[in-house]
């Protein structure tokens, strides 16, 4: 039997909080793992992008009804992060997914401490966008795409954290930005999984609806409050963040 007042609240939750500043599979997997401790890995990763990606395109929908995205620099990051998604899942099969965690700990870390450090961190735009930041979108799209592909955790705050460093946007814009470039690889990610084995369509389905309502509402306090309240989501995401990861690696 499949319990629906925990799956519920859970996607919604998670939308909501991946609307703000990612990290929404820090919640959602987990409780599928919890509630389907025989089904694949591979299903449940599937079932959770499948609920994901309706909170992610209502987010994006909202942000560039908005928020002015720089689809110069994003698109082409867009294209790049696509294909690295495919490359990424590809290597599952030549690494073990294991020997990113450490080196996702030190990095998160790094830009936990970047963030708090700099008061002014993403309050405002710094600069203005040229035509050599497609070179560099389509770098930073493709690395954080075979990221993706391959083990997953954070990608949307790293999207968040590259688009206000890398690009000198403000954190609404970098919010909005990531959105466009999450929704991509939750399209590739589903098309892999979907293709390596089933996917628990009823279940993500439903929790697809929920999620969308919970990202609805995220959205609409990030734009409600702006840059600040994301920063200080973003830093509070991340810190959990840290700590899952050093739990997985402890145990």
């Amino acid at each position: 039997m499949i319990d629906w007042y925990i799956l519920a609240p859970a996607a919604f939750f998670a939308g909501m909080v991946d609307a703000v500043v990612g990290g929404g599979g820090l919640i959602q997997i987990p409780v599928l793992l919890s509630q389907f401790p025989q089904a694949p890995i591979a299903t449940l990763f599937g079932t959770n992008k499948v609920s994901s990606i309706a909170g992610t395109g209502a987010s994006l929908w909202r942000y560039a009804r908005s928020v002015r995205i720089p689809w110069g620099v994003v698109l082409p990051a867009t294209v790049a992060a696509l294909v690295g998604a495919w490359g990424g899942a590809a290597l599952v099969s030549w690494l073990p997914r294991e020997m990113m965690r450490p080196l996702i700990v030190v990095l998160m870390v790094a830009v936990a401490i970047y963030t708090f450090m700099k008061k002014d961190f993403g309050h405002r735009a710094t600069r203005t966008l040229t035509a050599a930041d497609r070179w560099k979108g389509i770098a930073f799209g493709g690395l954080i795409g075979v990221y993706d592909g391959f083990f997953g955790p954070g990608t949307g705050s790293f999207l968040l954290f590259g688009f206000v460093r890398l690009f000198g946007m403000d954190f609404v814009q970098g919010s909005a930005s990531a959105k466009v470039l999450n929704f991509a690889t939750n399209l590739s990610a589903i098309a892999y999984f979907a293709s390596d084995g089933p996917i628990l369509w009823q279940v993500g389905l439903v929790m697809a609806a929920c999620n969308l309502a919970g990202a609805y509402l995220g959205t609409r306090l990030a734009l409600k409050h702006g840059a600040g309240f994301i920063r200080k989501a973003f830093i509070g995401v991340v810190i959990v963040l840290i700590v899952k990861q050093l739990a997985d690696l402890a145990n």
